[in-house]
C-alpha cells in the first residue's frame, strides 16, 4: 500500500507520459489546516462530508467549529492515519453508499479531490445526491482557470513504489463551475484565498410540491331540480 510517510510526497504520474502533474506533501495534509483551508471552510454547517480526507486535517478544522464532520477515503493507510489521530473516517468510495445520504449540510473537495474517478460532472452529481436541500459544495480546483485534463494516472510514493493506473481528472475554477452549474447546483462562484482557488455552490431549496385542485364540472354542482323538465 502506498504512504507518502511522515517526511514524504505522493506523486500523481501521467500514464501516457510518466510526468508528474501534481504532488502531496503528507505532512502537509497530516498537520494541521492553514489559513487558506479555514478561509474554504468558512462558516460551515454541519454534518460535514469530507471526500478524499486523506490524514483528516479538514474533518478535524471543521470539529473544532462545532461542527459535526466526517471523512472518507479509498485508502487505507490515509483512514488509518486518520483514525489515529482520532478523526471520524471510513474507507469508502464516494460512489459507494454513505450515511445521511442527501442530509449533509457541506460536502469538501480538496487537495485536488475534483479529479476522483475522472470526469467532474458525474463526481459533483453524486455530490449533490449527498447534499441537504441549500447544502453548500466547496470544491478546490487548479489556478489554471481552463484547466478540463481528463486521463489515466498512477501514484509514487516516496519508496518509488507505484499504484495500478486510475482515471483522474485535474480541473480549473472556470471547468468546475460549469461541472456544477451541469450538476444542477446554483450560485457556483469562483473565491481564491492567497494563491489557492475554489468554488463554492449550493443545492437549490426544494420547493414544495403543488396539487391542482380537482376540477369542478358543472353537472358536478348543478342540483336536481335543475336537471328535471
Amino acid at each position: 500500500m502506498l504512504e507518502g510517510g511522515r517526511d514524504g510526497v505522493l506523486q500523481l504520474r501521467r500514464l501516457t507520459n510518466g510526468e508528474i502533474a501534481e504532488e502531496w506533501n503528507f505532512v502537509a495534509l497530516g498537520g494541521p489546516a492553514d489559513r487558506d483551508d479555514l478561509a474554504a471552510l468558512g462558516t460551515a454547517e454541519g454534518p460535514v462530508l469530507d471526500v478524499g480526507c486523506g490524514p483528516g486535517r479538514m474533518v478535524r478544522a471543521a470539529a473544532e467549529r462545532s461542527s459535526a464532520a466526517m471523512g472518507i477515503d479509498v485508502s487505507p493507510a490515509a483512514v488509518r492515519r486518520a483514525r489515529a489521530e482520532g478523526t471520524p473516517a471510513l474507507e469508502r468510495s464516494i460512489f459507494d453508499r454513505l450515511p445521511l445520504e442527501g442530509r449533509w449540510r457541506t460536502v469538501l473537495l480538496m487537495d485536488g479531490n475534483i479529479g476522483i474517478g475522472g470526469d467532474p460532472r458525474a463526481l459533483l452529481l453524486r455530490c449533490h445526491e449527498l447534499l441537504a436541500p441549500e447544502g453548500r459544495l466547496v470544491v478546490e480546483t487548479d489556478a489554471d482557470r481552463d484547466l478540463d485534463e481528463r486521463s489515466l494516472f498512477t501514484v509514487v510514493d516516496a519508496a518509488g513504489r507505484e499504484s495500478d493506473a486510475f482515471p483522474w481528472a485535474r480541473a480549473g475554477w472556470r471547468t468546475v463551475v460549469r461541472a456544477a452549474q451541469d450538476a444542477g447546483f446554483s450560485g457556483a462562484a469562483h473565491v481564491r484565498s492567497g494563491s489557492r482557488h475554489f468554488v463554492t455552490a449550493t443545492v437549490p431549496r426544494r420547493l414544495p410540491i403543488r396539487t391542482a385542485a380537482p376540477a369542478t364540472t358543472t353537472a358536478a354542482i348543478q342540483s336536481p331540480a335543475s336537471t328535471s323538465g
